[in-house]
């Protein structure tokens, strides 16, 4: 009975760390990019957000720049925040800073990806090749995982207890 409980409790284990091992990321240089993925977009849709997280494991400071991707025609990263009570949107001109050891996680309600003037929309499952752009470390070439339409992140793999 010890050993079979000892069993499951080393699968379960396992399986967690394979979730993990399995989980979206590039690096170039001192960055480090995890789990990009993208909202489905409904057709006709000609907008879509994109989320990632970027860690600086470097010294000295980067920027974000920007996305290509050949699904939009343009691509801006914007910020959310609350000023006077109401939300507002807009462009970060010049990128992210990249303060070196620095977590910068974009995601919905905040920093953000646009996609604009989308060519196709984004279906659920699909993998969409994209580069992203960093002023010292350059370009670096990343898959946006789609997402369902209402996802708030990046799903996680499943696994059995």
């Amino acid at each position: 009975m010890s050993q079979t409980r000892n069993l499951l409790l080393a699968m379960g284990v396992l399986a967690g760390t394979a979730g993990a091992a399995l989980a979206q990321t590039y690096s170039i240089g001192p960055i480090k990019v995890e789990q990009p993925w993208v909202r489905a977009t409904p057709g006709g849709a000609k907008v879509g957000g994109g989320y990632l997280t970027i860690t600086n494991t470097g010294t000295t400071p980067d920027r974000f720049l920007g996305v290509t991707l050949p699904q939009a025609a343009r691509v801006e990263v914007h910020e959310m925040k609350m000023e006077g009570g109401t939300m507002q949107m807009r462009e970060a001109k010049g990128g992210l800073e990249l303060a070196p050891g620095q977590k910068v996680k974009l995601k919905p309600g905040g920093y953000h990806i646009m996609f604009m003037d989308l060519r196709e929309p984004c279906k659920q499952g699909e993998q969409l090749k994209g580069q992203l752009r960093f002023e010292k470390a350059g370009r670096l070439g990343v898959e946006f995982k789609v997402e369902s339409i209402g996802a708030g992140g990046p799903a996680m793999p499943k696994h059995g207890h």
